[in-house]
Order: structure tokens, then C-alpha cells, then sequence
């Protein structure tokens, strides 16, 4: 039994949402995983805050109208699945590790923004760090300085200290 019209509606409307709310959206090529590689590959999606959907293709064609990712409509064909992130980065690194170990997982490409991706396009994406990535390496710099001067204040004393000791020492 097919989905209702209503439910078709409730569909494109879900995803045309998700589509809004994305910066990204890679589109895998998924015929022949089986129930469990669908569903480790769902857990590190969402692991990763990234949302991953097989979708019906003529629904989602209908989802990208009047979106930014209205250019990657023709790529839906076959069994499609729909990995969208607010980490541009995060999607296509987990698209490109799971597509590793697993060869009936295929990236066919997606849309960061505005820019069509195709496979190299996102994996060359997925070689970059991620947002977290990049926010510990920001604080790690910024606090480096400090670290420094803490450093640079202790270590005069230290030789003072050093330098007293040696002079008490001598003097017994």
C-alpha cells in the first residue's frame, strides 16, 4: 500500500524543512546494504549530529524546489540516502569513513551552500576538520600565550630559589 496524499504532503513539507535547516546535504548510493549496515551507519550519523534519511525520489525532487539545493534534484535516482548537518564537515566525514569500510555505500556528491559537490568534492570535504576540530585547535592557540607568560614569571623565581639554595649549601 503507497503513501496517502496527506502523508506525501507531510513528507515534502519534513523535508523540504531539513533542507532549510541544513549547510549541508551529501546523497549516498545505498543499494544492497543490508538492515544492520543501515542502521550503524544511522548510530554514527547521529552520533555525529548529522541526520541521514533514505528518501523516496520524487518526494525529495519536490522538497529541493525553491531551496538552495534545487540544483542536486537529478541526482536523486536509485536508492537514495540523505545525510544533512549544521557541520558542513561532519556529514561528509562520516559518508566518506562509513563508504570505506563499506563498498555498497556509494557518495554520489550533494550541495554545501550553494556549490554542487560531486564524490571528490566531498571527500575532499571530508578530509577537512571538523567545527569541533577547529574550536580546539582556536582555544588551544589562544591559551598558549598564556600558558607561556605563566611559564616565562615562574621560571625566574625558580632560579632565584635554585640560586639560594646553592649559595646556603655552600655556605655549611
Amino acid at each position: 500500500m503507497g503513501m496517502t496524499r496527506t502523508r506525501k504532503q507531510e513528507e515534502i513539507a519534513i523535508l523540504k524543512e531539513t533542507l532549510e535547516n541544513s549547510e549541508i546535504v551529501v546523497l549516498t548510493h545505498n543499494k544492497g546494504l543490508d538492515a544492520k549496515s543501515i542502521t550503524d551507519l544511522r548510530l554514527k550519523m547521529r552520533e555525529n549530529e548529522v541526520s541521514f534519511k533514505v528518501v523516496k525520489n520524487t518526494l525529495a525532487k519536490i522538497a529541493t524546489k525553491g531551496t538552495r539545493y534545487e540544483q542536486i534534484a537529478d541526482m536523486f535516482a536509485g536508492p537514495i540516502g540523505m545525510a544533512t548537518a549544521a557541520d558542513p564537515v561532519s556529514a561528509a566525514k562520516v559518508a566518506n569513513e562509513f563508504a570505506k569500510k563499506n563498498d555498497k555505500l556509494v557518495i554520489l556528491g550533494g550541495a554545501y551552500g550553494d556549490m554542487i559537490l560531486d564524490e571528490a568534492g566531498v571527500k575532499k570535504l571530508a578530509s577537512m576538520p571538523s567545527l569541533e576540530e577547529l574550536r580546539a585547535t582556536i582555544a588551544a592557540m589562544i591559551m598558549a600565550p598564556a600558558n607561556n607568560i605563566a611559564g616565562a614569571i615562574k621560571a625566574p623565581g625558580g632560579k632565584i630559589a635554585g640560586a639560594v639554595k646553592a649559595v646556603a649549601e655552600k655556605a655549611e
